[in-house]
């Protein structure tokens, strides 16, 4: 399913763009929370004119992008934004699209927002954003991204933001687990078994002390009875 979107969508497209979707996704998401309207034929129309419109405002000469890089480097853009306070997280971002709305606001020159070099911006800070004017000719503009009410923090003070957001989303150590009386006597008694067992092991493998041969029998000596056998032989007689 086509639809135009009405606000910059991160991984989808900017505002303007018409793109393919899954029915379901415009249907339930894009459509109910006015992200996205229908690409029907009129609407169509109407984006090709304003981008007619929005072509004759921006440079069409190297020229006149050098002019407007000019112009560009001494704008200072800023944004008033809902702030988480202790992490400096925006409550939503800072697009491409509200980029460009700025400067035409204040400036009253048009840019590519395709052309604008970043993702939303999702903290507070102080930011150089990247612009293609023309062909081989760029700038940075300078941007702040102020919470709603306040003033920038130092950038000592940014950074202690950062670190403690990325602590607080840093996951959690693992708890050591609770000693288990169960499982230890079980341990304890397959150990012992296992013990027993290579206990037996041991003595039936042991070497046995081997039988002495016949012809390594020691010679009978003086005064030692005769064997039975022969004793029997000698009463026969």
């Amino acid at each position: 399913m086509q639809v135009i979107l009405t606000s910059d969508i991160e991984k989808l497209g900017l505002r303007g763009d018409v793109v393919e979707v899954a029915p379901g996704y415009a249907r339930n998401f894009l459509l109910p929370r006015k992200l996205a309207q229908p690409a029907t034929k009129g609407a169509l129309e109407d984006i090709r004119r304003r981008e007619e419109e929005r072509a004759r405002h921006e440079a069409r000469t190297a020229e006149q992008a050098e002019q407007i890089a000019g112009e560009l480097r001494k704008t200072v853009l800023r944004f008033e934004v809902r702030a988480n306070e202790e992490t400096g997280a925006l409550f939503g971002s800072v697009t491409p699209s509200q980029i460009a709305d700025e400067i035409w606001r204040t400036r009253k020159i048009r840019v590519d927002r395709r052309k604008i070099g970043i993702d939303p911006l999702k903290r507070i800070g102080r930011y150089e954003i990247p612009i293609e004017v023309f062909a081989d000719v760029s700038v940075e503009v300078k941007t702040l991204v102020v919470p709603e009410g306040g003033e920038l923090p130092s950038e000592e003070e940014l950074a202690a933001m950062v670190a403690a957001e990325e602590a607080a989303n840093a996951p959690a150590e693992a708890a050591e687990p609770a000693f288990d009386v169960d499982a230890f006597d079980a341990e304890a008694e397959a150990a012992g078994i296992d013990a027993a067992v290579a206990a037996i092991g041991a003595d039936e493998g042991a070497e046995l002390e081997p039988a002495l041969e016949a012809d390594e029998l020691p010679a009978a000596e003086a005064g030692d009875e005769p064997p039975a056998a022969e004793a029997d032989e000698t009463e026969s007689t």
